[in-house]
């Protein structure tokens, strides 16, 4: 398994930045519960993933999630919503989606979705989420139809019968967005306003800040997403305190939500933006020159934090609203959305 354990440099940035910022009760709205094993690709050990989750963390259970939860956020209570991994390709969807389901069941608080393709039915879905209990749906832009996942609408990947199937069970949608100019492509802002205004009960969350790992997207998205009543966004691995600030001060605080990404958060790094790009910089896919500081790396989940603090700055948030920012708006949504889960599979 992955070498989570803090070091010195960890501890510092979490004593003195972090551990008066994050409130003692946290909803992680964004984990990945899975196994390497449900990757069925036959060059998987060579393909993407490989040397990061495959390598560091190919099994992860609940208990690992509270593992390492509890060593990078001592002293918090930790609820999450958890979904399996979308391994591009050949993926077990079936196992995925039942082993999610059981280990979020070992946890009252926690919930789970189901991950979905495009070629899933009506029957399939139903059945699913009747065998799991999982309240929501996965989609990933690595299973669109369009022939071109990185330019994918979002019913490419989430066609129209699966969303009116959401909208009659009042489900939650994690969507990561597609399209390289991300939420800010006009086709994206369209969409994702018709989809919500026609399918009003679908509750929606826009995974990484609707994808806009830099300001530039969401800050020309924003005007016209704000004030869709059943849209949400998490922050998960966004490092970049310009983004949060846009998000915030753009769609509003009270629909943003805590996510982790991980097992991807553990990892040491950030997720920087240039120009309209964004990427990954680890220790070992660099070529700085770094003697003039302490160039080692921390966790990729505190460069997020990091980010959520200074992109508050401005603000000043409240207690309540950090209250709400890190646990209280996604008790909510999961609690309603579980609760419409469960009158329509009774009725």
């Amino acid at each position: 398994m992955g070498d989570f354990e803090p070091n010195d440099l960890d501890r510092r940035i979490w004593a003195e930045e972090l551990d008066a910022f994050v409130p003692a009760k946290v909803f992680d709205v964004h984990t990945h519960i899975y196994r390497w094993a449900f990757n069925i690709n036959p060059d998987k050990e060579t393909g993407p993933y490989a040397a990061s989750i495959g390598k560091h963390f190919p099994e992860v259970t609940k208990e690992l999630a509270d593992a390492v939860d509890a060593a990078m956020m001592p002293g918090r209570q930790i609820e999450r919503l958890g979904f399996p991994f979308p391994f591009a390709g050949k993926c077990d969807f079936e196992a995925s989606n039942i082993y999610v389901a059981a280990e979020m069941e070992k946890a009252q608080d926690s919930a789970a979705l189901m991950m979905v393709h495009p070629g899933m039915n009506e029957g399939d879905i139903l059945e699913t989420l009747r065998r799991t209990g999982a309240i929501g749906l996965k989609p990933y832009l690595v299973y669109a139809t369009n022939g071109d996942p990185p330019e994918a609408s979002i019913t490419d990947f989430l066609p129209e019968h699966q969303i009116a199937l959401a909208d009659r069970l009042g489900l939650i949608v994690m969507m990561h967005i597609s399209k390289r100019k991300a939420i800010s492509d006009p086709d994206n802002i369209s969409e994702i306003r018709r989809l919500s205004e026609k399918y009003p009960r679908v509750r929606w969350i826009l995974a990484h800040c609707a994808r806009s790992y830099s300001s530039w997207a969401i800050e020309k998205a924003a005007a016209s997403l704000r004030g869709l009543p059943n849209v949400w966004y998490d922050t998960s691995t966004v490092c970049e305190s310009d983004a949060l600030d846009a998000l915030y001060t753009g769609v509003g605080v009270d629909r943003v939500m805590y996510g982790s990404d991980d097992m991807i958060g553990p990892v040491r790094g950030k997720y920087i933006a240039f120009g309209y790009a964004w990427a990954f910089l680890s220790d070992s896919n660099h070529s700085l020159n770094l003697g003039h500081c302490d160039s080692r790396m921390t966790y990729i989940r505190y460069e997020q934090l990091r980010a959520m603090k200074r992109g508050a700055r401005q603000l000043g948030l409240t207690e309540q609203q950090r209250n709400a920012l890190f646990h209280d708006t996604a008790r909510d949504l999961v609690d309603a959305a579980r609760a419409d889960v469960r009158a329509y599979m009774g009725s």
